[in-house]
């Protein structure tokens, strides 16, 4: 069954139910549209997030099963929690949204492309801006050697990407957020071997969908208020 394509500039029409989207690939719901604040927060509130590569139409998703962290059941090794302890790095919280998101950007070994595209930047800065979207960096002195970021809505963040280029860089950043006392839920989208060494579970959409809606109380239609706030 082919799945809706939107005009890049339609940032009204709604996503359709998220059990319409296709099993393979996994979880893919809508193309097109576009990364609008409206957009995004409404994907956000409805199960969504936008996954795409430069070059080609905004793709849209909602896999199932789900990709989790219970904060209080992160994993942290003791090789870990002494590296936390020795205070080596230092972490900041939206200090250096952009560069975060350009070093997540950043090309990896065995990657051809990037799914963090200039457009994805500029959209999720301009979310950073209205308090909407959240970066951890992680410092060693003055270098920034890793980080995460993503969405809050309410106790749940929704994480999008994280990197390191030190050794244990990025588990500290997600230690620190799992620790903060601030979520419910850490939603980490899909699977990942790392992300699974840290404790992470996978959950079914439509429990995710209950847990969204129990801890998620970010209300799109204060975007407009917001908008006006931060300008």
């Amino acid at each position: 069954m082919p799945i809706p394509f939107l005009a890049p500039d339609d940032d009204v029409t709604p996503f359709p139910m998220v059990c319409t989207s296709l099993s393979e690939p996994n979880g893919l719901l809508m193309a097109g549209g576009d990364l609008s604040p409206k957009r995004l927060l409404a994907a956000y509130r409805a199960g969504v997030f936008p996954w795409y590569e430069a070059g080609e139409p905004i793709l849209w998703w909602s896999p199932d099963p789900r990709c989790i962290i219970w904060p209080d059941e992160l994993r942290i090794t003791r090789s870990l929690s002494k590296t936390i302890r020795n205070g080596q790095f230092e972490v900041t919280e939206n200090l250096a949204y952009r560069e975060v998101m350009k070093q997540c950007g950043a090309p990896r070994k065995g990657s051809s492309g990037t799914w963090v595209t200039t457009e994805m930047i500029d959209a999720y800065c301009e979310l950073n801006r209205m308090g909407v979207a959240k970066s951890l960096e992680v410092w060693m002195g003055h270098r920034l050697v890793g980080g995460l970021y993503g969405i809050q809505m309410g106790r749940v963040f929704i994480g999008e990407s994280m990197f390191s280029t030190e050794r244990d860089a990025s588990k500290v950043a997600l230690a620190h957020l799992a620790q903060s006392g601030n979520y419910s839920l850490i939603d980490c989208q899909l699977e990942t071997p790392h992300l699974n060494s840290m404790g992470a579970v996978t959950i079914n959409r439509e429990l995710y969908i209950e847990l969204l809606n129990k801890y998620g109380d970010f209300a799109v239609d204060t975007v407009t208020q917001m908008r006006t706030h931060f300008a």
